[in-house]
């Protein structure tokens, strides 16, 4: 058990159960520093943090840490989309190749943009054997992309494109729009939500990042099984997760694989997204209504980008997954959030945004403690569920 962390922030009152469920996570579910807030109907209720954002300095979370929230990362990425098809620029149900014609190589002139982004293009890994320079250059990977071949019959089974899906979807914003996906959110969502949320950080954020911390190592045989079934070496979650283990470094996790400001600095628009709880809750909680006189998504794009477009037995993951337009939706089991009509994306060690259209939520957590659960995370489930309490 956890000693107990001074909680920071707002709550709002009728609120309290947050706070108590944040401080929980400290307590009982092994939390170093983190953060979260909660948004209800375009206001925000709760915004919160505590504990220590650099265990080898001491330095504490503060108001303004910020955190790399790995595949957190991809529902902003997806409402950049959204935000193309809303303007009528992008046809989700075209070939990507209208967009990108070099693409089409190898068998992908059908593939269409929804095949992208509801993770059934078949392109979860690519088969050049890439370095990890070219990997955090980008440029390689979308060229090596624009050569490979599917490794699945497109559109016939889900398979999470773990990393390859932010270059996938950096390139065909490019292609539609001109401007690069770190340009597209700064400009299209962090400058109009007055949000710290970027893909591809400036150097002067650093000092404001928490370093991640790996995940402990499995604590029985069979969540070491649960491990090499999803990550053992020629699976497809290795390749994907990993990019065939041009991603990891020695003797660490993701986390400290992660920790890397070259990393910070790049587009990964998959898994490299620095930014904060609050910014995280106001991004989904801007997709359901006006917060502070910005609305992102129009009523009829987020029907659109939240209808399920791939569910089942995950190729990568080894679990069911359930995603609509780049959004993963609720999963009971594996993709726990508030309910039925949940949308969002959780990241590699338990960082979670989503907005939630029935009960008009934008909720988000960060942290730099990872956590290798597959099934839901105890630390988002309970804040969830005192959520929900309060709500009534």
């Amino acid at each position: 058990m956890g000693s107990e962390v001074e909680i920071r922030g707002r709550v709002d009152e009728g609120f309290g159960k947050v706070a108590d469920a944040f401080e929980a996570n400290f307590t009982e579910h092994g939390d170093v520093g983190a953060a979260f807030a909660l948004y209800v109907d375009g206001e925000p209720r709760v915004d919160i943090w505590g504990g220590t954002a650099d265990v080898t300095t001491g330095r504490p979370w503060a108001e303004d840490t910020l955190q790399l929230v790995f595949s957190s990362t991809k529902g902003p990425a997806a409402m950049c989309v959204a935000l193309l098809n809303q303007r009528g620029d992008l046809d989700y149900e075209a070939p990507v190749a209208r967009y990108w014609p070099e693409f089409a190589a190898n068998g992908k002139e059908a593939v269409t943009v929804a095949q992208v982004m509801s993770h059934t293009a078949g392109l979860a890994a690519v088969d050049e054997k890439l370095t990890r320079d070219q990997i955090i250059a980008g440029r390689p990977v979308v060229e090596a992309l624009e050569r490979q071949k599917p490794l699945w019959e497109p559109g016939t089974a889900v398979g999470y494109h773990a990393l390859t899906y932010g270059w996938l979807v950096g390139e065909i914003i490019r292609r539609v729009d001109g401007r690069d996906i770190g340009t597209f959110v700064a400009e299209e969502l962090s400058g109009p939500l007055g949000m710290d949320f970027w893909i591809g950080a400036p150097e002067e954020v650093f000092p404001r990042i928490a370093p991640l911390i790996d995940q402990p190592p499995p604590a029985s045989a069979e969540e070491m099984e649960l491990m090499m079934a999803v990550l053992g070496p020629g699976t497809m979650g290795y390749r994907a997760l990993t990019m065939d283990g041009a991603m990891l470094v020695e003797g660490g996790g993701f986390g400290t694989a992660f920790n890397d400001p070259a990393i910070w600095a790049a587009q990964m628009p998959a898994a490299n997204g620095i930014t904060d709880a609050r910014s995280l809750a106001r991004a989904y909680a801007s997709c359901l209504t006006e917060v502070d006189g910005t609305r992102l998504l129009e009523p009829e794009t987020l029907a659109r980008v939240t209808e399920v477009r791939s569910e089942g037995p995950d190729l990568t993951l080894a679990i069911t997954s359930r995603f609509g337009l780049g959004f993963m939706l609720h999963e009971e089991q594996f993709m726990p959030m508030f309910g039925p009509g949940s949308f969002g994306h959780a990241g590699a060690g338990g960082s979670l945004g989503y907005g939630d259209t029935d009960a008009g939520i934008g909720f988000g957590y960060v942290m730099n403690q990872m956590t290798a659960s597959l099934t839901g995370d105890p630390r988002t489930e309970g804040l969830t569920e005192a959520v929900r309490a309060c709500l009534g």
